[in-house]
């Protein structure tokens, strides 16, 4: 398996070697880190997935900035990828079998592990914040499908018509995918739809790291089939000693192999980097079960991770002034230009 890597000698070097110490001092660079899925992204889609990446990383940023809170900065990266029908989350889901939206998301706190976590959420725009609904108004962590749309209703979600989030391109890939069923040959790993997940990791200027991650799902999925990313350790995890990660890709190889769990253990049991640990856990987990996946992280030293074993991953960072961003292995575009702080 070929190995796919994005940046490492840079990211290397812009990471902080932070340590508790650094943590008491408020010494580390604000950062907020995104991903817009990883899978066989096609060449076409690449302009529209990087402005995407990029809106959502200057968005989180902006509320990092005048917020102050990872939390917010999170939640507003990924409610910009949901909006966005270029990326496979809130308005760009794909359908299940029976031609549904069904979303999935999880949200989580590193400074005192409060998480909240949704499945089967339907007819929203921004699940994720759902998800942070259920961590800060019931007593409960994880709920799903009509009990969580009553608490969207109680939060005063705007409920859309059923079937508004349903998008020309969704109805598509699900017969396509139907008809691939029916075909004599199908090629195996092929994906329809738009790839992956959207999630997003940050860590504020004193170490404090959140995580948050989004997803429609898979085209063509049984209903109520549910992934990795709404479950805590399997596709988001955030933990201030260790740091926080945002996982896309194969969602059932990547729950079955606890792949968030198993890479912050590396980081903060063996002392391995965000980009090591990264690399380490996807390569054995691509070469244990034939399936890929990406991963977006922080660490609690303030160092990134971005890696993915699948063909592409859109990702974007802002840290100061500066905007990485990249869908191949090995990109690292940058714009340059001073963050704004937001008005509201």
């Amino acid at each position: 398996m070929q190995k796919f890597f994005a940046g490492l000698g840079l990211l290397t070097m812009i990471g902080l070697t932070g340590s508790v110490q650094a943590r008491e001092a408020c010494t580390y660079e604000p950062t907020v880190l995104v991903h817009g899925g990883a899978g066989d992204v096609s060449d076409a889609a690449i302009p529209n997935k990087k402005l995407g990446v990029k809106l959502a990383a200057r968005k989180g940023f902006e509320i990092l900035r005048y917020t102050g809170s990872v939390l917010d900065a999170v939640e507003a990266a990924v409610n910009s990828l949901e909006a966005d029908p270029n990326f496979n989350a809130g308005y760009g889901s794909v359908l299940n079998w029976d031609g549904e939206v069904e979303m999935d998301a999880a949200i989580m706190n590193g400074a005192d592990l409060s998480a909240g976590c949704v499945s089967l959420a339907r007819d929203i725009i921004n699940p994720i914040s759902l998800a942070r609904r259920i961590m800060e108004s019931t007593k409960h962590r994880y709920i799903a499908g009509p009990g969580a749309m009553r608490i969207a209703e109680q939060e005063g979600f705007n409920l859309l018509p059923p079937g508004a989030l349903i998008t020309e391109a969704a109805i598509k890939a699900l017969q396509d995918y139907k008809n691939s069923l029916n075909a004599t040959q199908t090629q195996k790993g092929v994906v329809y739809g738009s790839p992956g997940t959207v999630g997003a990791v940050a860590i504020d200027a004193c170490g404090n790291v959140a995580a948050a991650t989004s997803t429609g799902g898979l085209t063509g999925k049984l209903p109520g089939r549910i992934g990795d990313s709404p479950i805590l350790g399997g596709g988001t995890y955030a933990d201030n000693e260790s740091g926080a990660v945002s996982a896309t890709g194969h969602g059932e190889t990547i729950m079955r192999y606890n792949v968030v769990a198993r890479m912050l253990a590396l980081v903060e049991h063996g002392n391995y980097t965000a980009q090591e640990a990264a690399v380490q856990v996807l390569e054995q987990m691509t070469q244990r079960f034939n399936e890929t996946a990406g991963i977006i992280a922080v660490d609690y030293r303030g160092q990134l991770g971005i890696y993915f074993t699948s063909n592409r991953m859109s990702w974007a960072y802002q840290r100061g002034n500066q905007v990485h961003f990249g869908v191949d292995a090995g990109e690292d575009e940058i714009e340059f230009g001073e963050p704004r702080t937001t008005d509201n």
